[in-house]
């Protein structure tokens, strides 16, 4: 995070542009996190993603913007569905297609990206079968990353609008095709260059990747940018994709590592909305984050108002602007301790009626303070012009503390009463557990470790809400003992198949790593004793699991597997479903490789 408090960034004025020239100005719509598809099934906030995307492209036309810069995670799931491309596609058809002139210059090559085999540019509105009116220049993030490994190379949605000349993609990493070559490349980001008018601006990107990738590059000065020989004569932007935010460990990326020569940064991948550019300690440049323009999880960060930013470029100078988006579902949350309203309100803590009672009039005062906060809202926007727009049933959130509490209603039944008044009655409640040992004004620091699943101090319902699938399913296979497949290599898969929806993730993995096994046991001799196999078998998988996790922290990723929103359903159906009889199986196969019968002959 930044190393300047809020009351410290209250002191410091915001940058700002004295006495632009209009025909040098460069104007750019900044947005991030639109998440397009997310909760796409949900009868009530299916759309609520798209719309917010179509408020963005016609305020992009409302303050005739130059271009549109997007900083990732366009879309919430990796392969998005036909009715998320269609939609999408028709709203940049809608709003960035015309007759419109294109007031910036390109002075980079057009062709610098473009796809392999195909005569058009990688820039749009250089390709004179295409009327272009605003550009859309976006980066992947780690919900829409490239996947797979066809002839054309691993492939996202965004490749897909690339080719079809609706969106400028940019920031693609080329991945090393080896191990070796990975040892000698790094990261290299190569700019997008434009100009208007006296202003030359300077566009870098570069896609989403693990985090603790692009920590080494950044630490082992491997992150290579190209930039113009007078690169300080030009405005530089750079968009990344990144945990700002430590989860443990190098899960994060630092704020202070990137290239003097960089003015600012716009950060995609956290959702709290922070446009005022934030210096940083010891750097020249600044970074915004606009945040998502969706509530894709019921947290704290995502009840701030949802906004995007109107980015002024003047030579060197530069302004931002918050833009409020006044189509957002509106989202309040709050949280109760329910001991303390007890002896405050005077009910019992084991009368369930009475805490049910007394949470619904919480529940009802938040519904009240999420409509009021839309009414003021559309009054603002209808004294400025602006059409007004019917009230959106609301999101709400109630963080309930239970400690001491012996029982508690179950919080879906609880929510069948705000049917047809709230948009997610069935997970309006949450509840927690205050920990023992925890004292009051305790703060919690990011690199502690991560919460086990055997943590006796918490339910089933806190452990689903709080640990990783990444704990969840590391613990699962150690407690396993598995003997012929690497607890590293597993989880792996296991990942990659709930992150990303690659079903063939586990079968891939499972078949790979039991050829490498057969072929290092027959590296041991033709003749093997029956007694002896087992140590020969586990002495292979410990071997084998030592190269994997070398070449997983060498290997470039093709992407973060993260989540906002953990999918612990799906994990846990899916190791409920992983059968400990198969590693008995598996090993029959092995000792059958060397004509060996199941009872040792």
């Amino acid at each position: 995070m930044s190393n300047h408090s809020d009351d410290e960034l209250e002191g410091i004025p915001p940058p700002t542009i004295h006495n632009g020239d209009p025909e040098s100005t460069i104007k750019i719509m900044l947005a991030t996190d639109n998440h397009i598809g997310y909760n796409e099934r949900d009868p009530i906030r299916g759309q609520d993603s798209i719309n917010a995307f179509k408020e963005i492209l016609q305020l992009a036309v409302k303050h005739d913007v130059d271009f549109i810069l997007l900083a990732g995670d366009l879309f919430h799931e990796n392969r998005p569905s036909r009715d998320c491309l269609y939609q999408v596609m028709a709203l940049l058809r809608e709003y960035t297609l015309g007759d419109r002139p294109i007031q910036i210059e390109l002075l980079s090559d057009p062709n610098d990206g473009k796809a392999a085999g195909y005569s058009f540019p990688a820039i749009n509105y250089e390709d004179p079968n295409l009327n272009i009116a605003i550009p859309v220049f976006s980066i992947h993030g780690n919900h829409d990353d490239p996947q797979g490994a066809g002839p054309e190379g691993a492939l996202c949605a965004l490749d897909m609008l690339s080719v079809t000349g609706l969106i400028n993609y940019m920031g693609k990493i080329d991945l090393p095709l080896n191990d070796a070559e990975a040892q000698n490349t790094g990261i290299a980001i190569r700019p997008v260059l434009l100009r208007k008018g006296n202003t030359r601006l300077g566009l870098y990107g570069v896609g989403n990747v693990k985090d603790q990738r692009m920590h080494f590059e950044l630490r082992s000065n491997r992150v290579r940018m190209y930039m113009p020989k007078d690169k300080d004569d030009w405005f530089n932007i750079l968009l990344i994709h990144q945990n700002r935010v430590a989860h443990g460990p190098q899960q994060s990326v630092p704020e202070g590592m990137f290239d003097d020569s960089i003015d600012l940064i716009v950060w995609g991948h956290e959702h709290d909305c922070r446009i005022i550019p934030e210096p940083v300690a010891g750097k020249r440049y600044y970074i915004t984050q606009p945040g998502s323009s969706v509530a894709t999880s019921l947290a704290d960060g995502e009840s701030l108002e949802k906004h995007v930013a109107l980015l002024t470029i003047h030579g060197k100078e530069f302004q931002l602007t918050p833009i409020p988006l006044r189509g957002v579902r509106p989202f309040v949350i709050d949280d109760v301790n329910l001991a303390e309203a007890a002896e405050k309100e005077g009910f019992d803590l084991n009368d369930k009626i009475e805490i049910a009672k007394y949470l619904k009039n919480k529940v009802n005062e938040l519904i009240d303070k999420a409509n009021e906060q839309w009414d003021e809202r559309n009054a603002r926007a209808i004294a400025e012009g602006e059409p007004e727009l019917p009230r959106p049933l609301p999101l709400v959130r109630l963080k309930v503390d239970t400690t001491d509490v012996s029982e508690m209603s179950n919080p879906v039944r609880f929510g069948q009463e705000f049917q047809g008044r709230l948009a997610n009655p069935r997970d309006v409640l949450t509840f927690h557990r205050s920990k023992k040992s925890a004292t009051r004004g305790t703060k919690v620091k990011a690199d502690q470790p991560e919460l086990s699943i055997d943590d006796p101090e918490l339910s089933v319902a806190e452990k689903l809400s709080k640990v990783r699938v990444q704990t969840l399913v590391r613990e699962y296979l150690a407690a396993q003992e598995l003997q012929l497949l690497g607890e590293v290599g597993m989880s792996d898969a296991i990942e990659m198949f709930v992150d990303k929806d690659d079903p063939h993730a586990i079968q891939t993995h499972v078949s790979t790593a039991l050829r490498s096994l057969m072929k290092g046991v027959q590296a041991n001799g033709a003749e093997v004793d029956p007694e002896n196999i087992g140590d020969i078998v586990e002495k292979v998988r410990e071997e084998q699991e030592q190269n994997y996790k070398e070449r997983r922290e060498e290997k470039p990723s093709k992407g973060k597997v993260t989540s906002d929103v953990p999918r612990f359903h799906i994990a846990f159906r899916l190791l409920i479903a992983l059968p400990g009889s198969g590693q008995g199986e598996d090993r029959g196969r092995v000792r059958r490789l060397h004509g060996l019968d199941d009872d040792g002959r």
